[in-house]
């Protein structure tokens, strides 16, 4: 059985990008760059939280809203919601089912498994409105490739943890979601343990990998030009794990 996490400290180390992020970039080598220019760098037992903006722009995940047409129906909706058509359009498009749909709200499930608003589609920090991004077309392969690229220049095995930020149900406000996942365990499960008074665990399962993308979060706004960050001083448990792990299966959601 793993040990327990013993870390008393946690650093959020911000890392700036200059510049925009282009398609066909190598996201490693802005990074690393960018640490470069703030004389820092990654050591054992950092973990690299990247939010899937910065992703996305370098795997080409943008698409021009003039070449969009939505439907006259979507039209009509969107118009008297005061929402732009061509993004609930590519919502749709990028949609499995559609959870929720009520007045300006389109909540859906992803192509991804990810449960969000407008399936993640996005115009915020692009190019002032011109294109709309997409999520990443699988994130944990797209971590899994920032991983393996960082221990090729690094020789070290630094975790890899890409987010977006989400609406929660009955919560007002945005938090962040890790929705890629490489080189460690995105759940901690200490079932079985027994807790400082005797206590043995029973459903005790942390999604460790929300929970440092919320500690990111902190850092990497969406006003900062701050699109990662280094964690410092969590014990994580390396291995095999995928953002996938992360997504409750439908036989066990009361909420379906």
């Amino acid at each position: 059985m793993s040990p327990p996490n013993l870390s008393q400290e946690l650093r959020i180390i911000p890392i700036p990008v200059a510049g925009e992020v282009r398609p066909g970039d190598s996201v490693a080598e802005k990074l690393l760059e960018a640490l470069k220019h703030q004389e820092l760098s990654l050591v054992r037992g950092d973990i690299l939280v990247v939010k899937h903006k910065i992703v996305s722009k370098a795997e080409g995940q943008l698409v021009p809203l003039n070449t969009v047409k939505p439907s006259a129906a979507l039209r009509a909706w969107a118009r008297r919601h005061h929402l732009d058509a061509r993004v609930t359009q590519l919502a749709l498009a990028q949609s499995k089912r559609i959870v929720r749909r009520k007045r300006t709200v389109l909540i859906t499930e992803t192509r991804h498994g990810l449960v969000c608003a407008n399936s993640g589609v996005d115009v915020s920090n692009v190019d002032g409105g011109r294109h709309a991004l997409l999520l990443p077309e699988d994130p944990d392969r797209s971590a899994a490739q920032l991983h393996r690229e960082l221990k090729k220049r690094l020789r070290l095995s630094i975790p890899v943890l890409i987010t977006d930020t989400f609406g929660r149900p009955w919560r007002e406000g945005l938090t962040e979601a890790a929705i890629g996942v490489a080189g460690m365990k995105p759940l901690h499960d200490d079932r079985g343990r027994r807790d400082p008074h005797g206590y043995q665990l029973r459903v005790s399962v942390d999604a460790v990998a929300d929970e440092l993308a919320c500690a990111a979060g902190l850092v990497c706004g969406k006003l900062t030009r701050t699109p990662a960050c280094i964690i410092r001083g969590f014990r994580y448990r390396p291995g095999r794990g995928s953002a996938r792990d992360l997504i409750r299966p439908a036989a066990n959601d009361l909420f379906r």
